[in-house]
């Protein structure tokens, strides 16, 4: 299925992780024992979560920088987890394009959260972006 379905299934891993507080190997070896993957997808999950993880508190810092009157604790699960990705792919891979990775967090959002999700994290990784290109 390739990149797409290797995104939403990062997402929802990442989801899995935050709900149940475990970001350890064994979510990922148990999430990966349900679930088939093609080697390319297997490659961008490994990548994606285990960048996230490590650089979390990164990610977590620039999404907290724009969700004003926000709390990132109190984001629905599902949104932060779309950030996350979203907001990894903009800092840490060269090679997606900004309004790919935009776009896909508004197809996944619209798809598993509420319908005003979808314009909530436009805004947010809009902002992200505008700074992104002010800051060089």
């Amino acid at each position: 299925m390739g990149r797409k379905h290797a995104r939403e299934s990062a997402m929802k891993l990442l989801y899995q992780m935050e709900i149940n507080s475990d970001f350890s190997t064994n979510a990922i070896e148990v999430f990966y024992a349900h679930n088939k993957f093609n080697q390319g997808e297997k490659l961008y999950i490994d990548e994606a979560i285990g960048t996230i993880i490590e650089n979390l508190k990164v990610i977590d810092g620039h999404i907290d920088s724009y969700i004003d009157g926000w709390q990132l604790n109190r984001l629905a699960k599902v949104d932060l987890s779309v950030l996350r990705i979203a907001t990894y792919e903009m800092l840490y891979r060269d090679d997606i394009p900004i309004q790919v990775s935009i776009n896909e967090a508004i197809e996944i959002a619209k798809k598993y959260s509420t319908d005003e999700a979808s314009g909530f994290i436009n805004g947010i990784l809009g902002s992200l972006v505008r700074e992104r290109d002010r800051d060089g």
